[in-house]
């Protein structure tokens, strides 16, 4: 949004009188005179008017790692959620980037920064998603030749873009896939009739589940894997 809108939005002031207060310098942005009417500003965005602050919401970025037997859900009346795992002040403004089945454990991400987490949804349908894979029965290269051609999905009519299979032992390998379909990962080894038994995310894009995050914990991104989100 442009600062000026956002200014007369948000006080009595008509988008002349605005201007106004801008050749004053007295209308700020994170700290910065403002003197540009179109200056883009975000939900995140602190604005002051003469020293009194319109806007200073703060935006948070965590990365859980999510349990087996907990719902990628805000809310839940059955079930543990996600979000009862978060012990802050500003868990209900949170919701997820990136949701995991219940007994799907691994690599979350929450957030109250709407554009970012459409930005992580998005990167979803293009970027690698890494995750361990353990299973019933044997698997074999087959698995890995059709994986690299792609599964084809009769409830949507499509084929899965190539992935890539790293064979770890006879029931374990690390998969990585460039897209997020609903329950992927176990229809790809079920076109074998094959069931996984455990799934664990591992990696989103260049975001690496911390490995000093056990269970249930979670803890602030960095600046770089908040960046790294594009």
């Amino acid at each position: 949004m442009r600062i000026d809108r956002f200014v007369r939005n948000n006080s009595p002031y008509n988008q002349k009188q605005v201007r106004r207060l801008m050749a004053k310098c007295l209308i700020k942005a994170d700290g910065e005179i403002i003197d540009n009417g179109r200056f883009q500003i975000t939900p995140f965005t602190k604005i002051e008017l003469d020293d009194k602050v319109l806007q200073d919401q703060q935006a948070y970025y965590l990365m859980l790692h999510k349990p087996m037997g907990c719902l990628s859900a805000t809310k839940d009346d059955q079930h543990p959620t996600v979000l009862d795992l978060i012990d802050t002040p500003y868990k209900q403004q949170l919701h997820i980037g990136g949701r995991l089945d219940f007994n799907t454990t691994g690599l979350m991400l929450l957030t109250n920064d709407g554009k970012w987490s459409q930005r992580i949804s998005a990167a979803a349908e293009r970027k690698p998603k890494v995750y361990y894979v353990e299973t019933e029965q044997k698997i074999s290269e087959q698995y890995r030749e059709k994986f690299e051609q792609g599964v084809y999905f009769s409830r949507e009519n499509i084929t899965t873009h190539p992935a890539q299979l790293d064979i770890l032992a006879n029931h374990k390998a690390r998969l990585t896939i460039y897209e997020g379909r609903y329950h992927q990962v176990k229809r790809m080894f079920g076109f074998f009739d094959n069931k996984v038994t455990a799934l664990h995310r591992e990696r989103m894009d260049k975001i690496v589940l911390d490995p000093n995050l056990k269970p249930g914990q979670y803890r602030p991104l960095t600046q770089q894997e908040i960046n790294s989100v594009n």
